[in-house]
């Protein structure tokens, strides 16, 4: 056989492997078969690499990194033309206009910054509830990996009990600090009574940098939420609220005179005739549910509200993708 044929097979093993590489979702990350992380299968692991994160605004950082500001820069996508002035690299002058034009005109270029991506996992005992806690992180392991493979920097926060300080992972990037991430997410133990809304400021009195910050919690607090998210915008975080509830909390099935019990605070109220109070209750979580949705939308952030017991796979290559989270 001759080298050029031999080429030419090889070439075209090769395209075909590429090819079964891009579409079947069974070719692994790890040849091996071993499992990257408890939290994500391989198989999943495998199609998010060809997912990328879709924040509503470019809220990034001077550092040079992957995700394209709005201001001018160095990167293969095109922005915009200037006139020629004395002393600009020729080698970006475009010279197709300038023999129609016989005048020199620069190319310019989106500029490549880094995004800080901050997930905060809420770990107290309310999220204990039907498996809340363990969707919450596989969703943070997710969404942190394809900040990760955009070469974005990545830090996570687990909060448990007030008055103590969050669980940090300082920031990392690069396929690099996927193991890093998946290891301090499998990690968190759920059990506190951190409220959400306190657990935000304590996070932002330690982080530094602008870019998306993902909240996973139940949101089930009686305190204010405005608050919070008022101070993430200020901060230079676009809001993403991820809502993790239980099929019980959604849809409960209760009768009867009852006492219920805060799992967090303790604190009982009894009840009586509790299925004709279902339909208040439907109210109230819908209500939270438009509140936390117009809190995101008026600082251009995004909310969704997932069921713990709905397949991962459904919520993260349907549900985002629908809503635009993820591209």
């Amino acid at each position: 056989m001759g080298r050029l044929a031999w080429i030419e097979i090889h070439a075209t093993g090769l395209w075909a492997f590429a090819q079964e590489a891009r579409y079947d979702d069974t070719v692994n990350l790890a040849p091996t078969g071993r499992q990257l992380t408890a939290l994500l299968d391989n198989r999943t692991l495998n199609r998010l690499e060809r997912m990328r994160l879709n924040p509503v605004r470019r809220l990034t950082n001077r550092s040079h990194g992957e995700h394209l500001a709005g201001k001018g820069g160095s990167s293969t996508e095109f922005s915009d033309y200037r006139n020629y002035v004395h002393g600009d690299d020729t080698r970006y002058v475009d010279w197709n206009i300038f023999a129609r034009l016989h005048r020199p005109f620069m190319k310019l270029y989106r500029y490549e910054e880094e995004l800080h991506v901050v997930l905060l996992v809420d770990a107290s005992t309310s999220m204990l509830v039907d498996n809340k806690l363990l969707r919450a992180t596989q969703l943070a392991a997710a969404l942190g990996m394809l900040g990760l493979l955009n070469v974005e920097r990545v830090s996570a926060y687990s909060c448990n009990h007030r008055g103590s300080e969050p669980r940090f992972m300082q920031p990392t990037t690069g396929r690099a600090g996927m193991q890093r991430l998946f290891a301090f997410l499998e990690a968190i133990e759920g059990g506190g009574d951190f409220p959400i809304e306190e657990a935000v400021e304590a996070v932002l009195r330690r982080h530094r940098g602008r870019g998306v910050a993902i909240v996973l919690s139940d949101f089930l607090t009686l305190g204010d939420l405005v608050r919070p998210f008022n101070l993430l915008y200020s901060a230079g975080l676009e809001t993403c609220a991820v809502q993790v509830l239980s099929p019980a909390e959604i849809d409960p099935e209760l009768s009867g005179d009852l006492r219920l019990v805060d799992s967090e605070t303790g604190v009982t109220l009894d009840v009586s005739s509790a299925e004709s109070l279902l339909g208040l209750y439907h109210e109230h979580r819908q209500a939270l549910a438009d509140e936390l949705s117009t809190l995101c939308r008026q600082r251009r952030g995004r909310f969704v509200s997932v069921n713990s017991a709905e397949p991962l796979e459904q919520i993260l290559f349907d549900t985002f993708r629908r809503q635009g989270w993820v591209r």
